[in-house]
Formats: C-alpha cells, structure tokens, sequence
C-alpha cells in the first residue's frame, strides 16, 4: 500500500504543477507542444540510451515477462478490434487507443509500486525494456506511417530508428549492451542528466492539458475511453493472472509480478505521443488521467489479495 501511494504522490503533484501552469498560461498557447517535443526529441532519448546500455539480455528473462506481454497483445489487439469494427476509428486513432489500453507506466509509477509493493525493482525492469524495444517501435511506425501518408511497410519499420529520435536513442543503447561494453559512469552521466527530465516534464505536459477539459463527460468518444480504461485496468491484470496462474504455473511473488505490472495505469508518454503526432490527443489525456485514479483502487486490492 505504501508503494501505491507514493507512485501516485508523485504522479499527481508533479501533474498539478503543470495544471496550475496551464491553467494560468505560464508558458503560452504552445506550451504543452512544446514540452511534448522536448520530452521525444531529447529527454526521453537520452533516458532510453543510458537505462538500455546499462542493461543485458538475461534482464529480460522472467516468467512474469510472458504473461505481461501476452496480456499487452491481447488487450491491444481487443481494442483495435473494437475500434475497427465498432466505430470504424482511423489507424492513428485506433493506435493511440490501442496504446492507451495496453501500455502501462512502468517508470516513474512501476519502479516504486515494485520497490514497495513487490520489494524488487528488478521485476519491472523487463516491462520497460519490452515496452521500449517492442511495443514503442510498433506503436511509433504506425502513427508515423499514418501522419506523413506513406504508408506503413517493412523498410519504414527498419529504417524508422534513423529518423525517430526516441529509436536512435534505444537503438545505440541497445547497441551498446549487446557489444558487451560497460561505458564509464562518467560518460552515462549527461545521458542520465538529460534523461532525468523526462518524466516530470511528460507529466507537466499532462497537467498543462488539463484545464478545461472534462473526463467523466458523456459525448463523441466517451465510449471509446472507457472501454480503454476498463481494457487497461481490470481487463489486462486479469488476463495476465490467468495466463502466469493457470497456464504457466507462477505463484508467489512471480505471480504476483505479472498482475501488478499488468494493472498498471496507462502512461503519460502515450499523452505526448498522441501531443507529437496530433493523434487522439484528448483520447490519450482523458484515458491516462482516468486510469491513473481508478488504478489507485485497484493496484491496492491487487497487494492485498496476492501480496
């Protein structure tokens, strides 16, 4: 319980700052933009370098890794389902909502819920490096294959790393890792410097785009966020119990490790993306505020029942 709360005490008080700037028009019309550019472009480049050249192949070798990510796919696949089929939503929509339900805040709110809750930050470090290897690139070739009209093919895919920062920056950390190379502290250190903004000011852009707005307000696409909340929150941890309790046996905290990164609330990043690419913007915003306050509940039942 103690985790849960301080995860959520730092993602809503750095959110009101930005409320509160965004609310008084502290940096201007374009702030929020703005912000969201700084954190693709820079910030969150650097912090992918630098976690991924720390990192190693064995990190990724957990059992709590396959039923997280078996959950991700079929919650995301559920949705874009639903979103093709039901509302007939445009590729770049259906991916951020696709997104929205499946991908979950492994950093600023993982890494205490799993220091606390789970006593091992070491379980969801597999979550990110997934997330930043696999699910990021599939989800950033979609939206940039949709925005620039070019479609979306096997050479844009492969060459998407030369032109997209957040890519070039987990591409030559991964690079870095496999060579088997341990950079200096020294050299990490502007990486780290950089990185380290990346997560406040993604949740800064948040709060700037809050004003205004309405979550809980019936309307065009109301139907569209809750059924992302609901996918996110109490759909994908229960998948993801079934598939590590039944059909690979977990118990303990390996189990307990699958749900409670499955039931994580949808991240920040997913708002600036949509911000980057002018994407279901408001979709993304509504969906990761409304997730971040029901996984409150739901992450603390979580610790109770399987803790």
């Amino acid at each position: 319980m103690r985790g849960v709360l301080t995860g959520f005490g730092v993602i809503w008080s750095v959110t009101l700052v930005g409320y509160l700037a965004g609310r008084y028009d502290l940096l201007g019309p374009h702030g929020t933009a703005v912000i969201a550019r700084l954190v693709i472009l820079i910030a969150t480049p650097a912090l992918l370098f630098g976690t991924l050249a720390r990192s190693t192949v064995a990190d990724l070798a957990t059992p709590a890794l396959v039923a997280f990510v078996l959950s991700t796919l079929i919650v995301a696949a559920v949705y874009l389902l639903v979103a093709h089929f039901g509302w007939r939503s445009p590729a770049g929509e259906a991916t951020v909502g696709a997104m929205s339900a499946s991908y979950v805040n492994a950093a600023n709110l993982g890494l205490p819920v799993a220091a606390y809750v789970l006593g091992d930050i070491s379980f969801v470090a597999p979550v990110l490096i997934f997330q930043v290897l696999v699910a990021s690139p599939l989800f950033l070739g979609v939206l940039d294959a949709t925005t620039t009209d070019r479609g979306l093919s096997v050479r844009r895919l492969a060459l998407l790393p030369a032109r997209n920062p957040i890519m070039l920056g987990s591409a030559g950390g991964l690079l870095v890792s496999l060579s088997g190379w341990q950079p200096p502290a020294e050299l990490l250190r502007p990486f780290d410097l950089v990185g380290s903004a990346a997560v406040p000011l993604a949740l800064l852009a948040l709060g700037m785009s809050l004003p205004g707005s309405r979550p809980l307000a019936a309307g065009p696409g109301a139907a569209q966020r809750y059924v992302a909340v609901t996918l996110k929150i109490v759909v994908q941890p229960v998948v993801a119990y079934v598939i590590a309790r039944y059909a690979l046996g977990l118990t303990g905290p390996a189990l307990l490790a699958a749900v409670v990164t499955s039931a994580l609330p949808t991240a920040q990043n997913v708002f600036v993306f949509a911000t980057h690419f002018r994407q279901a913007q408001s979709h993304a915003r509504d969906v990761v505020v409304l997730s971040t306050v029901a996984a409150t509940v739901s992450l603390a039942a979580i610790a109770a029942l399987l803790g």
